[in-house]
């Protein structure tokens, strides 16, 4: 055998080993993948898509996942604890309710004063994550910024403008 198929093969194999090792095989950092498909969904009502993209084309739960591994951790129980309550509200699960009613649903959380605090931070976050730089893992493709017509901000000293 080849040295460089060997180091090929070797290589795939460790991906593939250390995938499975793990027992994960989606992409979530955080989220198992029914919490992930929750948090879309609400995030999806929050800022829906219409002619531009809303927060699930614009990876806001990829933002909000990324976080929740790094500087938001302390708040990883509420998300766990939130999403499992939206649910529990919705009889079943959130994503099994119609459109009309998801939006009626967040509605009534919104005035629970249970609930509120986990909304206003999803709020929150969705907020961050749909307009924030990209490079913390949310507004995919700048959605946010083409969509208000921003410029892609320039880094200070780099410009021409810079002496």
């Amino acid at each position: 055998m080849r040295r460089r198929k060997f180091l090929t093969t070797g290589l795939a194999t460790g991906i593939v080993a250390s995938t499975t090792a793990c027992g994960r095989r989606d992409p979530w950092r955080f989220f198992t993948a029914d919490e992930a498909a929750t948090l879309e969904a609400l995030c999806a009502c929050i800022i829906p898509e219409d002619q531009d993209p809303g927060a699930t084309r614009a990876g806001v739960v990829s933002f909000i996942d990324t976080q929740l591994s790094g500087f938001y951790k302390p708040l990883r129980k509420v998300y766990r604890e939130g999403i499992a309550a939206v649910d529990q509200e919705s009889g079943g699960r959130f994503l099994d309710l119609p459109p009309a009613k998801r939006i009626d649903l967040l509605q009534s959380i919104e005035r629970n004063p249970t609930l509120k605090p986990f909304f206003d931070l999803l709020v929150a976050h969705t907020m961050q994550g749909f307009y924030g730089d990209p490079r913390h893992g949310g507004n995919r493709d700048r959605a946010s910024w083409k969509m208000l017509g921003l410029p892609y901000p320039p880094l200070r000293g780099r410009g021409k403008d810079s002496a």
